[in-house]
């Protein structure tokens, strides 16, 4: 049998899971829904598609829409069997739903909702259906997400003051179930904590439930600890996921390391299900600064594409466009070169067509910003965000210009791969690049500043690694901003993991991988000697007690589990195991210099592919299942053939 899903209009889905996403974030007993526009949905849809039948057939639509089947000139409702005489027939389905998006599935041996379906809108041409393989069953509802479910029970209980405190093993994303008579149910609070500090805080603990009286269960929350002032009761947390399956394992003769690797694991999985979350307790939004860091991650812990293309979908919307992506300058152009990453990953064409459109209307809502001299500038409701610090953004403001930069650079190899001409894009490219350096970089201080309207002469780390990361810098401007900037203990340090993973990155590019480790060690090790069993939005560690949970002036309000921190996963992946792609293949140049003893596998691509490497401080083992791998050890490269295991001993090159 061939494959066969639920359909829709393609984005539909995206578009009406994020809203229900951006809509369930709670805080203290009130909602706080996403501040920004929500694109909705499509009412009303056709799917159509033309069948040369070779014998007779029949077929059954299902929906939770309201509609009719027309096959040829007839009409049908649906849930009835049509029969198909033999020939041509042009089946049409119309479906319309208010409550959520029209979806369709169609059950029969030739006429069957696979691959090879249209979809239109009654206003825009037809493009191929939407679909997913996680609704793949007739008695499934695509608006209704159906997740996996893992039961936990408290690993300790504690009496403190006039209640109980109960600790789970680590934090969850789970629905908590008390099990206690109703009289009891009716009078009792459950207090929900990232930390014991939170849990016991009844009144600036972020989340705390009245159990329902029929099930004794809460609404799904993040938790580590919750605290029922009374009597001891018999609580469990029903853990859910979307179960996407890691395909990447780490370990080596440094227990710290792999520990960082399986917190970070941990912690990006936990972000991850229908979408990239940025956390799961505080805003459980979708933020594209947050996705695109992820995307990273994502290459070398799950691999999942789809995960990938919900999220990019979800935060772009519908043309047209009329503000930044989350009202965020950067988050916009961060978006852009999401999709070239995406797709210089996987190669995936059919979400290049797909989402081009877009990423070209995107660019033209951009350069509408721009001033005469190509610089992007902000608007009164835009937010110009970057990083959580004091930096100079008077003006237009440097960074922006350096991810615009990026972006116009990206939309010509994507239009070159489209068969487009990409050269309008490319000479926008070079022109804001010249520009940059000539507004932006200051000879004396041999660094880029953030601003040159203001006269404050400020440099940032934060600007001169994007102009470093996305090639605007040249080879000697990247050299003395290594020297005056990086290396320069006066310029401020980087407090949050969103911008480590851009220093280090930069740095382990360099070849400065001794600096990297020892950040690995003290920043993630840092957190971790806090007790830490996820990884934080933040961490200074000057800040101690209660106050290193508190964030934006919030009791509480920092999130202890978010997406941004997993970026060691792609760093010991990327540089120290050495993976990259290389072409439609791949390369491991592996720095064991590091390592006395090495065992890992990492995905090579988006179909199951993978590659381990072993190193037992005398030879090195590779194998992979999938063709086009090589191996480098000591400037020679080794051809690794499929499901062959490759040996010898390896040469620091």
């Amino acid at each position: 049998m061939t494959e066969q899903f639920w359909l829709w209009y393609p984005g539909d889905f995206e578009l009406y899971h994020r809203m229900e996403q951006d809509f369930s974030r709670v805080e203290r007993g009130y909602g706080w829904p996403a501040f920004w526009k929500s694109d909705g949905f499509r009412n009303r849809v056709v799917f159509r598609r033309q069948y040369t039948l070779e014998r007779n057939t029949e077929f059954r639509v299902y929906s939770k829409a309201v509609g009719f089947v027309l096959a040829g000139e007839k009409k049908y409702p649906f849930g009835q069997t049509i029969r198909c005489p033999k020939g041509r027939v042009q089946i049409s389905i119309h479906a319309a739903r208010i409550d959520a998006f029209p979806s369709v599935y169609v059950e029969g041996d030739v006429i069957r909702s696979d691959r090879g379906w249209m979809a239109e809108d009654y206003a825009q041409p037809p493009l191929p259906a939407g679909y997913s393989p996680y609704f793949i069953r007739p008695d499934q509802d695509p608006a209704r997400w159906e997740y996996n479910e893992k039961l936990y029970h408290p690993v300790k209980t504690e009496r403190v003051d006039d209640g109980v405190l109960y600790e789970f093993e680590t934090e969850l994303t789970a629905v908590l179930r008390a099990e206690a008579p109703q009289e009891q149910l009716a009078g009792m609070r459950i207090y929900c904590g990232e930390s014991r500090d939170e849990a016991l805080d009844k009144e600036h603990c972020y989340y705390s439930w009245a159990p329902d009286l029929e099930t004794g269960e809460t609404p799904r929350c993040a938790v580590r600890f919750a605290f029922i002032p009374g009597e001891e009761v018999e609580l469990a947390a029903i853990h859910q996921f979307v179960d996407i399956p890691v395909r990447a394992a780490f370990y080596c003769d440094d227990p710290l390391l792999n520990q960082i690797w399986t917190v970070a694991a941990h912690t990006f999985r936990l972000c991850t299900g229908i979408f990239f979350l940025d956390g799961i307790k505080r805003d459980k939004w979708i933020w594209s600064g947050d996705a695109y860091q992820s995307l990273f991650v994502n290459q070398y812990l799950l691999a999942d594409p789809g995960v990938e293309r919900r999220t990019l979908l979800a935060l772009r919307g519908n043309d047209p466009m009329t503000g930044h992506i989350n009202t965020i300058m950067d988050y916009s152009l961060l978006w852009l070169l999401g999709v070239k990453e995406h797709f210089d990953t996987y190669g995936d064409r059919d979400f290049l067509d797909l989402v081009w459109p877009k990423a070209a209307s995107l660019l033209e809502f951009c350069r509408a910003r721009t001033d005469s001299s190509g610089f992007l500038t902000a608007e009164e409701k835009d937010w110009v965000f970057i990083d959580w610090a004091d930096l100079d953004k008077d003006g237009p403001f440097a960074p922006e210009q350096a991810l615009l930069c990026a972006c116009w650079g990206a939309a010509a190899d994507l239009a070159e791969t489209l068969g487009l001409d990409g050269e309008v894009y490319r000479t926008r490219r070079e022109a804001l690049a010249a520009r940059i350096d000539e507004c932006y970089w200051d000879g004396e201080l041999g660094a880029y500043v953030d601003s040159f309207t203001s006269g404050r002469r400020h440099v940032s780390r934060q600007t001169n690694l994007l102009a470093v990361r996305f090639g605007i810098a040249d080879a000697g401007k990247r050299a003395l901003i290594l020297k005056n900037v990086i290396d320069n203990p006066a310029v401020p340090p980087i407090t949050t993991p969103y911008f480590q993973f851009f220093e280090l990155d930069v740095l382990a590019d360099s070849g400065r991988l001794e600096q990297v480790m020892e950040r690995l060690r003290s920043y993630w090790g840092g957190m971790l000697e806090r007790g830490a069993v996820t990884f934080w939005e933040e961490f200074d560690p000057a800040v101690t007690g209660t106050a290193q949970y508190d964030m934006y002036g919030d009791r509480f309000g920092k999130s202890l589990c978010h997406a941004w921190a997993a970026s060691p996963i792609y760093l010991l992946g990327r540089y120290f195991t050495g993976l990259r792609r290389e072409g439609t293949g791949f390369v491991i140049e592996p720095r064991l210099e590091y390592f006395k003893t090495l065992d890992c596998t990492f995905p090579v691509d988006g179909k199951g592919g993978i590659v381990r490497l072993a190193w037992d401080s005398e030879r090195i083992t590779a194998q992979t299942n999938r063709a086009g791998g090589s191996l480098l050890s000591g400037g020679t490269r080794y051809e690794l053939m499929p499901n062959t295991p490759f040996a010898t001993t390896w040469a620091d090159g």
